[in-house]
């Protein structure tokens, strides 16, 4: 008899583990996680977050049509307490516009979704996965159904009593995008070593490295604190805060904590000065991929530090412009995965 399963259908020459082609696929995934920052960057700078009222999964994808479908949806935007507070009188053209960069926000992550989806159960079907790896590639999958439900969970704390969304949510949003990221990058490492020496083990992270972690999760956590809390405007000098070390409109009245974690003159100070503790710990994995003989890897991740220092204080000294603020986060999601890439360089039980 002549087996008609499914699997049996595909030739055994197709069914061997690939590993090269499925590193080359999580890097094109991540490549779309850091353009899908980049949006988010600007659809946060541009007040445009809160454009879209509603959640649609499926029907959200197209944008409205005609006139009738744009009226609708302004509508909708005028009962939220940004409209009736800061936006009242914004005229249907400038409703259209930010509700572009929300649009195209969503668009392209419901495009990153599908981008680990299919190809993941393309890759099942040929048996093209090698062994062990297909719960970390299922667990990435379902991370961006997850940010998706976090993206949700942040703009509806915008829609009835806020004029913005939680800072504390937006953290949470742009963490586990970073998150992600690290992920594909790690994996893809791991998949490109198999590659290259079939016995290759994943790579493992020791202390060291989760110290690391830390300090740099700190510095990007009070980033996406900064941006929450509109607190890059406090202040347009350096290395001074208005003619201060220590600025000197931080609200002590309740409590230490409050003001560590909401506070926008004690975040930024704490932004910008945090930053050089991250800079010495990556600077220092960096002397450590030089005498592992990896050059590349530490030149690169050299270069993407100073570039993220130079970026914040230009931020900081040009008033938040708009393009310079988004290459900084997008500079900050590749620092990510240069470091997620260097640390797996360093962790790797086979050299």
């Amino acid at each position: 008899m002549t087996d008609a399963s499914p699997i049996a259908a595909v030739p055994s020459a197709a069914r061997m583990p690939r590993p090269a082609a499925l590193a080359r696929w999580l890097w094109a995934v991540a490549l779309l996680v850091i353009i899908v920052v980049a949006i988010g960057g600007i659809t946060r700078l541009t007040e445009s977050g809160l454009s879209i009222t509603e959640w649609r999964p499926v029907s959200g994808v197209m944008p409205p049509l005609n006139e009738a479908d744009w009226v609708v949806e302004f509508e909708k935007y005028k009962q939220i307490p940004e409209y009736k507070e800061i936006n009242a009188g914004m005229s249907l053209a400038a409703f259209k516009a930010i509700f572009f960069w929300e649009w195209l926000h969503r668009i392209l992550g419901r495009l990153v979704g599908m981008a680990l989806v299919v190809p993941l159960v393309w890759f099942a079907w040929r048996r093209a996965i090698p062994a062990g790896y297909t719960p970390r590639l299922l667990a990435l999958a379902a991370l961006v159904g997850l940010q998706g439900a976090i993206g949700w969970w942040m703009v509806a704390s915008g829609l009835e009593y806020r004029t913005d969304v939680s800072h504390f949510r937006l953290a949470t949003h742009l963490l586990t995008a970073l998150f992600l990221l690290a992920g594909l990058v790690w994996t893809a490492r791991d998949l490109e070593a198999l590659a290259r020496e079939p016995a290759a083990r994943p790579a493992g992270l020791g202390g060291a490295a989760i110290g690391l972690i830390g300090v740099l999760f700190v510095q990007l956590l009070l980033g996406a604190w900064v941006a929450g809390l509109n607190a890059g405007f406090v202040a347009s000098s350096w290395p001074l805060m208005n003619d201060h070390f220590v600025p000197a409109g931080i609200d002590w009245t309740r409590g230490a904590w409050m003001a560590l974690t909401n506070d926008p003159f004690l975040i930024h100070f704490l932004h910008r000065w945090w930053s050089w503790c991250a800079s010495l710990a990556l600077l220092m994995l960096a002397r450590s991929l030089w005498r592992r003989g990896a050059a590349v890897e530490a030149w690169l991740l050299v270069a993407v530090v100073l570039a993220q220092m130079l970026l914040g204080i230009l931020t900081v000294v040009t008033g938040v412009s708009m393009w310079i603020a988004v290459l900084h986060q997008v500079v900050g999601a590749i620092l990510v995965a240069v470091t997620a890439a260097g640390l797996h360089r360093l962790g790797r039980r086979n050299v």
